[in-house]
């Protein structure tokens, strides 16, 4: 499922305006008991009970203590799958994007990678469990043109599963996100957890 959300857009509508974001890069992460590195992998436990159902539902979850990062749930009800929105191209609504990520220096950054995605999308803990399929939803994913050429790699970030080659991006698209390997989370500094 996960590459063929490739090419697809997301849209949010807010009182300020629309931005969509067309994807270039996903991940994905399996069910329960097959995948540590999935957030359902001990089962539907409050923080990931959206993951199981149903299908084209977002799940929202708060990473490191820092940012939200946005998913979409895929597998049939009861499974626990999801694909990471790893990153995007604006396509619509540039300019209320950057007013959002006024650090972007160039529109290929606006949204590259799963935080950047969701700030310039202005998607956030409200949105959780919103039905994406939904056509009077305020964040919908609409089909695409599927890209030309489609890679695939290991997950990013992750210290659990980084062999398995579950990470998909449009292939030389710009706004794919850096690649940095499995492994030990880079360092933060104190406080950005919530931990001192």
């Amino acid at each position: 499922m996960a590459p063929s959300l490739l090419g697809c857009w997301v849209v949010t509508d807010r009182p300020e305006g629309r931005v969509a974001a067309r994807l270039t890069e996903v991940e994905a992460y399996s069910g329960e008991g097959m995948d540590p590195a999935s957030h359902a992998h001990r089962g539907p436990t409050p923080r990931a009970e959206i993951m199981f159902g149903p299908p084209g539902r977002l799940y929202v979850y708060f990473s490191y203590g820092v940012h939200w990062c946005a998913n979409v749930v895929v597998g049939p009800e009861g499974r626990g799958s999801a694909v990471l929105l790893r990153a995007g191209e604006i396509v619509v609504g540039e300019e209320l994007a950057r007013s959002r990520r006024r650090a972007a220096r160039m529109s290929r950054d606006l949204a590259r990678g799963p935080a950047r995605l969701t700030q310039a999308l202005g998607i956030g803990p409200d949105d959780r469990g919103l039905d994406l399929l939904d056509p009077e939803s305020s964040v919908r994913l609409h089909r695409g043109v599927a890209p030309a050429a489609v890679s695939a790699g290991p997950r990013v970030g992750i210290s659990q599963a980084t062999d398995l080659p579950w990470r998909f991006w449009e292939t030389d698209a710009a706004s794919v996100s850096v690649f940095r390997p499995g492994g030990k989370p880079r360092r933060r500094r104190a406080g950005q957890d919530g931990i001192p």
